[in-house]
């Protein structure tokens, strides 16, 4: 599970309006896909494990849809968009395509 390593505020010169920029560890996160993966687990019958995603790197993606959370059928979508475009290959499981 990801944890949270720093947080930083930072404000716009008036003081008005501010930013905070959290950075996470998320090693246990890729220790654990790898692990999975070197196990095929998750890969034979119907269902398949995909991959394991950080919690607070699908809520980021879901800002950055402009989605609401509880939209699951939205969320889904994102996912699926996000896994399959390589740049998250790391925390994939399974490589094949759905």
């Amino acid at each position: 599970m990801a944890r949270e390593i720093d947080e930083k505020v930072h404000y716009d010169k008036d003081g008005r309006h501010f930013t905070v920029e959290r950075r996470f560890d998320v090693s246990d996160d890729l220790h654990r896909a790898r692990v999975l993966r070197d196990a095929q687990a998750g890969t034979t019958g119907e269902n398949r494990l995909v991959g394991t995603i950080p919690m607070h790197l699908v809520n980021e993606w879901m800002k950055e849809a402009g989605v609401s959370p509880s939209d699951n059928a939205a969320r889904a979508e994102i996912l699926k968009k996000k896994i399959l475009s390589g740049e998250f290959d790391k925390f994939r499981v399974w490589k094949g395509t759905f």
